[in-house]
């Protein structure tokens, strides 16, 4: 039964970094607008991540879902969220108001703590299966 709690896990994970990619897939330019509102890296830069990023998302998220390259999807997917923390904690102590844009129109309705919280429960999670993925081996 364990084991079937984990694989659930899993799959609601990988289940979450495939829409949010489709998401961003569907239309790059928000997304890439959405990277350029934290006003850290320059907007070529940005632009080249937005039609990147969702794809490794949505590869992760499948990898994580039907088990296959398990602990490389996880490990990416846990630097992603790390990342995103890390730019999320600079632009809000530098008093830049952002819009996530992770699950498109969705998020939109969440507050930056609501955000800030989810993010941290998948950061978790993606660590939480990491290390049990590596004890079982």
């Amino acid at each position: 039964m364990r084991n079937v709690t984990w694989r659930v896990l899993a799959v609601l994970l990988g289940a979450v970094f495939v829409y949010a990619g489709a998401i961003k897939i569907i239309d790059p330019m928000r997304f890439a607008i959405d990277i350029d509102n934290y006003k850290i890296l320059p907007w070529v830069v940005s632009a080249r991540l937005a039609f990147y990023l969702p794809w490794l998302e949505t590869f992760c998220g499948v990898a994580v879902i039907f088990h296959v390259l398990h602990r490389g999807g996880l490990s990416i997917l846990a630097a992603l969220l790390s990342v995103f923390i890390v730019a999320t904690i600079v632009a809000k102590a530098r008093g830049i108001d952002i819009t996530c844009g992770c699950f498109g129109h969705a998020s939109k309705y969440l507050s930056f703590a609501g955000h800030f919280a989810l993010d941290f429960i998948l950061l978790a999670l993606a660590l939480i299966l990491l290390r049990r993925e590596l004890e079982v081996s």
